[in-house]
């Protein structure tokens, strides 16, 4: 997680009580890692909450990044959630003491002429700098009684889409759970002849319908297709013509719900969807 704080032209730089480098501080943006059970955009409310004290009322999502490094001999996966927040330099901060020992505002053209700028922070504006200002999509933030950032309990809805060949035999499924971790109701389904792709929206699709038909009405959706979770946050655009159909069926759909969110995981966080997509293909085959 990454936040792009900014105050017009200026975007706000955090400086770590130590460095990667004995004795020397070096600058970052508001970082983090989502813990379990949150929604991305409750962790970045968190982060700049826990950090720097902060509260915002909104968050813009800019981007969804990912960037592979060397770290020694391994190679190192990096995917980065950014958001943008736009803050006022009169607004309070206070930074922790453990992990940041001061912040500054930096005009955004100079930021990564700053020698101690950290390599992750450095990456993630060249990526994005161009994309700041044209939000992708607007998340108003909660909190609760305390002042401190409130988690959204929502029911879970897992769904998955598969093809056997990309094109060919292919099943959609959905695992749903409500807000409190219990199984409600899992399922697949057969489709025919299909692409990977077109799977894995009939499968949205689907879990969208079994959640309305279930009454419920706050979800967070989850797959482990990063292209479908982009498309449905508006970072990317749907561009093939086979998607816009079940596309707009499913934004029709969500249209129902009071809220929702999609959020990738990776493929061994969606094992129950998984198997009820290879369930359904395989009793298809078995009777045909």
């Amino acid at each position: 997680m990454a936040a792009i704080c900014r105050d017009g032209r200026e975007v706000l730089l955090l400086k770590r009580a130590s460095g990667r480098i004995a004795g020397e501080a070096w600058l970052e943006l508001p970082m983090g890692k989502i813990v379990f059970g949150e929604q991305p955009e409750e962790a970045m409310a968190r982060i700049l909450y826990e950090y720097l004290d902060l509260k915002v009322e909104k968050l813009n999502l800019v981007d969804v990044i990912t960037f592979t490094n060397l770290g020694g001999t391994v190679e190192l996966g990096n995917l980065f959630i950014i958001y943008e927040v736009a803050l006022e330099k009169e607004r309070a901060i206070k930074v922790n003491s453990e992990r940041y020992g001061a912040y500054k505002w930096e005009q955004l053209s100079k930021v990564n002429e700053e020698a101690t700028l950290g390599e992750e922070a450095a990456m993630v504006l060249r990526i994005t700098e161009a994309k700041l200002g044209k939000t992708a999509r607007t998340i108003r933030v909660k909190y609760d009684e305390s002042g401190a950032p409130a988690q959204d309990r929502a029911a879970s809805v897992y769904t998955d889409g598969g093809s056997r060949g990309n094109p060919g035999p292919s099943g959609v499924g959905y695992y749903i759970l409500d807000k409190d971790g219990c199984e409600l109701r899992r399922g697949g389904e057969f489709l025919g002849f299909s692409s990977s792709r077109l799977a894995e929206y009939y499968g949205l699709k689907e879990g969208i319908e079994q959640a309305i038909e279930l009454g419920l009405k706050r979800v967070n959706f989850y797959s482990d297709s990063l292209m479908m979770v982009n498309q449905m946050n508006g970072v990317y655009k749907v561009k093939n013509k086979d998607l816009w159909q079940v596309h707009s069926d499913v934004l029709r759909l969500l249209g129902k719900l009071e809220s929702y969110s999609f959020t990738h995981v990776p493929r061994e966080k969606n094992r129950e969807a998984d198997a009820e997509v290879n369930r359904a293909i395989d009793e298809a085959r078995r009777a045909g």
